[in-house]
């Protein structure tokens, strides 16, 4: 406020009034310019952070980084103390470099042997060289995948006496009667679907050049009514998962165009659970409208071990009057301060770094215990990680009070905070893990699936892919190749006995 020199006023107490009035009006513009920087502070950070999603690389690997998180490798920046026993080293590339596989020895092999002429076995000086050994390199020889026909042929007798008596075979038991598609033909159409995320229309095309007709509606019918068939042995797989100790839970979107009540472009929602005894782990996927709390609500309906999930609010609200030990995933907050990283000005190193270190410690702990067993991973875990946990704690609590709440590093240390008594419950047992990978990893070939087939029809093609999601993902978590399992499956299935399906799961399944 501008007043000419001849209008100021000559009475001290209007003075002093409009001094304040000054004080008050320049207080307010510092308001507002603070307000201001801090709005266009946050844009920049969310314009780097969009940039980098759009440009930059998108692992989460840190510089030296082996693996997802094995941050053991990854020298630290400037923390105030190191954790004795467990200094990070900086892996070498030496050591990341590895020699070439063998090729299976269970494939067959064709030799090709290169000889030399008799002209060339004749040594220099006469003699007539004696052969003392062979050199053998090896390469993969892939043949396209051969198309064959079973005709199932039913033998017809009649009776030459009477000329009226006709006996015919019994019919074939098969996976699809009056089908064109063999079990072999659907268990390849299924993996190549759900395993190698091939859309139908795409494989009606592969199928094409061989000389097969199958239209895509036809295919999609014939996929559902196989999981269909599956319903028993997923409902076995699903009672197996709730009889394990610890249990792993995420969700993502899935779009299905007829759903009652909702529009085409609205969003459902895939479940995923991991879990059932070590030896015997379960993926099991479920299709639901909705994401709210009523749906983990119904399938933890009988569970009452550990669960494993990310920060979505509807777990905790949901667990708060069950037997359940709630664990949050360090790999969520981790991300969260790798955002923050990635918001900072290029080249310039912030508290986000700070806290990245901090968690590489607690995961430099877990590589160092991984081959233990429970006691002494929780004995390791309370002599170490403990300690870091509470120095990474008093951080937050200063650094809450330093950074505006906006920001990318204020979004990251309030969530660390509003979650800190679920993020430190793994310490407390041995076998409760540090981070929810084991259901991201599960969820991952869902979501890279849904990129190239986008979205399901209805909720009957929805429900099926849960299905047979749940069964592919299983096998591979129990170490069988999936197309192998599904034709081992499809083979005895028409004749089982599916009041005991416990014989055709995927652990009972031979290993090829």
């Amino acid at each position: 406020m501008k007043i000419a020199l001849k209008e100021m006023p000559t009475d001290i107490a209007e003075l002093q009034k409009l001094v304040l009035a000054n004080e008050v009006t320049l207080h307010k513009a510092e308001q507002r310019e603070a307000k201001l920087l801090q709005q266009i502070h946050t844009l920049l950070e969310a314009l780097r952070l969009e940039k980098h999603r759009s440009f930059g690389a998108s692992s989460e690997k840190a510089p030296g980084q082996s693996e997802l998180f094995d941050e053991a490798d990854v020298p630290p920046l400037d923390l105030p103390e190191e954790v004795d026993g467990v200094e990070p080293q900086l892996e070498t590339p030496a050591s990341r470099q590895g020699a070439r596989k063998p090729l299976p020895a269970d494939l067959p092999r064709i030799r090709r042997v290169i000889e030399l002429s008799d002209d060339e076995r004749r040594c220099a000086c006469g003699c007539e060289m004696i052969e003392i050994g062979e050199e053998i390199s090896e390469q993969v020889d892939i043949i396209p995948a051969q198309v064959q026909v079973i005709q199932q042929v039913r033998k017809k007798y009649a009776c030459k006496a009477c000329e009226e008596t006709v006996k015919v075979a019994p019919k074939a038991t098969v996976l699809l009667p009056k089908a064109i598609a063999s079990g072999n033909t659907m268990a390849y159409i299924i993996t190549s679907k759900y395993a190698d995320g091939l859309p139908l229309y795409r494989l009606s095309g592969i199928l094409k050049r061989y000389g097969i007709d199958l239209p895509r509606q036809t295919l999609s019918e014939s996929v559902l009514k196989v999981a269909s068939k599956l319903t028993p042995l997923i409902d076995t797989m699903q009672a197996q998962l709730l009889a394990g100790d610890v249990l792993h839970m995420d969700e993502t979107r899935v779009q299905v165009l007829n759903e009652p009540d909702k529009s085409a472009q609205s969003q459902s929602y895939m479940w995923v659970q991991r879990g059932g005894p070590p030896d015997k782990p379960v993926i099991h996927f479920t299709y639901d409208p909705s994401r709210g709390a009523a749906v983990p609500d119904r399938l933890l309906a009988n569970y009452s071990g550990a669960l494993v999930t990310d920060g979505y609010a509807a777990y905790r609200s949901m667990l708060a009057d069950k037997p359940i030990d709630h664990l949050c995933c360090w790999a969520h907050v981790r991300r969260k301060f790798v955002d923050a990283q990635k918001a900072q000005p290029k080249g310039k190193t912030g508290k986000a770094d700070m806290a990245v270190n901090f968690i590489a410690k607690l995961y430099a702990v877990e590589k160092q215990s991984k081959d233990s067993d429970a006691d002494q991973r929780t004995i390791h875990r309370q002599q170490y990680s403990v300690s870091t946990l509470e120095k990474l704690h008093a951080w937050l609590l200063k650094t809450q009070q330093q950074v505006p709440p906006k920001s990318a590093i204020g979004k990251a240390v309030n969530y660390a905070l509003n979650y800190w008594t679920e993020l430190n419950r793994y310490t407390e047992n041995g076998n409760w893990p540090i981070d929810n990978n084991l259901a991201e990893n599960a969820i991952r070939p869902f979501v890279i699936g849904r990129k190239a087939w986008l979205f399901s029809n209805s909720q009957r093609g929805a429900t099926a892919s849960a299905n047979l999601y749940s069964l592919i993902e299983t096998a591979k978590a129990n170490h069988r190749e999936p197309y192998q399992y599904l034709s081992w499956l499809f083979e005895r299935l028409p004749t089982a006995d599916l009041d005991d399906c416990e014989a055709l799961m995927p652990w009972n399944a031979p290993q090829v």
